[in-house]
């Protein structure tokens, strides 16, 4: 392939990834419903980009279970995780999550800043959440940085686990883990005891690394509990 040819592979790729990001971002942010139609000519139109892309980042979100391609119909908001997919995505982050805490307990020492730091981000988050629910109406973008302070105190033990097939395993499941988190959100008491079992897990690291996984494991299971009650 010639430099130009190269070049402008590079422009497509880029263009179809930001393409890919925004309406990502939407899906996540539920600027977009559940069972709502997707267009391809008009997401084209609204991001001002030709059909190309925007076929090409749907296809990549139909693999993230987030979106649905019926034939002759063309693509949808997928609808949410029912108990089965809960408990098959919960399986899977509690395997995962588990093993990494557990590898994650021979660095606790380099982790601890890091992770308490992430924690202290999570416990904000937290208090804003019950506040606004208190005050009657949780804003989105509350709930968003509830959302991602709680991907990034775990995200400290998966950089720490010292495997990067986990790491990548877990990074495949990062829209469905999201969704996830979305069905674990009921109310206050789901917020406060999510930041009591992360800072069980923070204080099993900084007395006794080797319970981390047992830590870990218990708040999985607890999250997929709430998650589950009442469906």
């Amino acid at each position: 392939m010639s430099e130009g040819g190269r070049h402008l592979d590079v422009q497509r790729r880029a263009l179809r990834d930001q393409v890919h990001d925004r309406i990502l971002a939407d899906l996540l942010l539920g600027t977009v419903q559940p069972g709502e139609r997707l267009s391809i000519d008009t997401l084209a139109r609204e991001l001002d980009v030709s059909p190309t892309p925007v076929r090409e980042a749907l296809v990549q979100l139909e693999r993230t279970g987030l979106v649905t391609r019926e034939a002759l119909k063309g693509y949808r908001v997928a609808p949410p995780l029912d108990a089965e997919q809960l408990t098959e995505l919960f399986e899977a982050r509690m395997m995962l999550e588990e093993r990494a805490a557990a590898l994650a307990a021979s660095q606790a020492e380099a982790l601890l800043p890091a992770l308490r730091a992430a924690h202290e981000v999570h416990e904000a988050a937290s208090h804003d959440v019950v506040r606004a629910h208190a005050a009657g109406e949780v804003p989105l973008e509350v709930t968003q940085r509830y959302f991602e302070a709680d991907g990034a105190f775990h995200a400290v033990i998966l950089d720490h686990s010292g495997n990067r097939y986990l790491q990548e395993m877990h990074a495949s499941l990062g829209a469905l883990t999201h969704r996830l988190r979305q069905a674990a959100l009921r109310g206050p008491s789901d917020v406060i005891e999510a930041l009591a079992e992360h800072r069980a897990i923070v204080e099993a690291y900084a007395a006794a690394p080797e319970a981390a996984g047992e830590a870990m494991r218990a708040h999985v299971a607890n999250v997929r509990d709430r998650s589950l009650s009442g469906r």
